[in-house]
């Protein structure tokens, strides 16, 4: 004979994990992805997020530029990334921003704003490819 209560309990947890999972979304899942170290799923997670305007992605971005975490390492694209969540008020990405441009020319700290600017007067279209 199956206890009641144990069924019952099963069957609680079972809605509470699906509910869990049911709540993780893009940004939830990229984090994941990324503390793994799996930085190509993180980063095409992160990527529309970032699209959209969000900050944080943005700023996520830009780390995995500057580190080349998925991506081909590429100071000029970490910056523009840090450079758009700073305008967005991610106050950690202008420290970003300010320590990833040292090792930068100004030509490509020139062209790092220009990419910046073309992203966002595309609403967010052409920002990796300039």
């Amino acid at each position: 004979m199956r206890n009641p209560m144990v069924i019952g309990g099963l069957i609680a947890s079972a809605l509470f994990l699906g509910a869990s999972g049911a709540l993780a979304g893009p940004w939830e899942d990229g984090m994941a992805a990324y503390n793994r170290g799996d930085y190509v799923p993180a980063i095409r997670l992160f990527r529309p997020l970032a699209e959209q305007g969000n900050p944080k992605a943005q700023s996520v971005l830009g780390k995995m530029y500057r580190k080349g975490q998925g991506v081909v390492r590429n100071p000029a694209q970490a910056f523009m990334w840090f450079s758009l969540a700073a305008r967005r008020g991610d106050a950690r990405a202008r420290a970003e921003m300010r320590e990833v441009s040292q090792a930068m020319t100004p030509q490509e700290i020139s062209t790092a704003n220009q990419m910046a600017q073309a992203c966002e007067a595309s609403n967010y279209r052409a920002c990796e490819y300039f």
